[in-house]
């Protein structure tokens, strides 16, 4: 009986343990309750504080930091119960007033390998090349249009990297067009540090 109880003792240690050290590797992180849309400002009723263990590599947004989270805009959709993370946020909303996403889907060369983030600076260049049906267009014929990149999802049944861009709204339908047929590309632009004016780039437009 003695060894009994002795064994009962450690094997109730143990679950404590494990339960102890289950619960410290665990943190308070902000998750949404509801789906929240691109361009939505999130308010505090949207958030919800869950213990969960997280991989530090997430850098998703602990309960405590609510206030940077509140008022911020959906960079893009973010779906009920998912944890919130700093990419996945605008201090604006997107798109601003006069301005529009568009979607492009391209193919290795048609964008510069592993550079392209969150909110950098491009240009969409629209040509009227078909390299499919072995057509060129005329020298000089391609056009840019200024743009933020505003999501980035690699698709896994094409390989295509999939990249919505905002645009000035009197440019997306020339830009959807394009994209919609295969003849953009994505240039990437200097990338001005934070609080520095702009290098021969200004606002979204057009560029020929």
């Amino acid at each position: 009986m003695i060894a009994l109880s002795v064994a009962c003792i450690c094997v109730g240690g143990l679950a404590s343990a494990w339960a102890w050290t289950a619960t410290s590797n665990t943190n308070q992180v902000l998750t949404v309750r509801e789906t929240v849309y691109r361009g939505e400002v999130i308010a505090e009723d949207d958030l919800v504080p869950v213990r969960l263990g997280v991989d530090p590599a997430i850098q998703a947004y602990p309960a405590e930091r609510i206030g940077e989270v509140v008022g911020r805009a959906a960079q893009l959709d973010i779906a009920a119960g998912s944890v919130v993370t700093p990419g996945q946020l605008s201090d604006a909303a997107v798109p601003g007033p006069g301005m529009s996403v568009v979607g492009v889907s391209l193919a290795a060369g048609l964008l510069p390998a592993d550079q392209i983030t969150l909110g950098d600076k491009v240009r969409v260049v629209t040509t009227a090349n078909d390299p499919a049906a072995g057509t060129s267009a005329p020298e000089g014929s391609a056009t840019a249009v200024d743009g933020v990149v505003r999501g980035l999802l690699d698709d896994t049944v094409t390989g295509n990297t999939l990249v919505n861009v905002e645009v000035s709204a009197d440019q997306a339908v020339r830009v959807a067009s394009a994209a919609a047929a295969g003849h953009v590309a994505l240039v990437l632009e200097y990338q001005a540090p934070a609080g520095a004016g702009p290098a021969g780039q200004g606002e979204a437009g057009t560029e020929d």
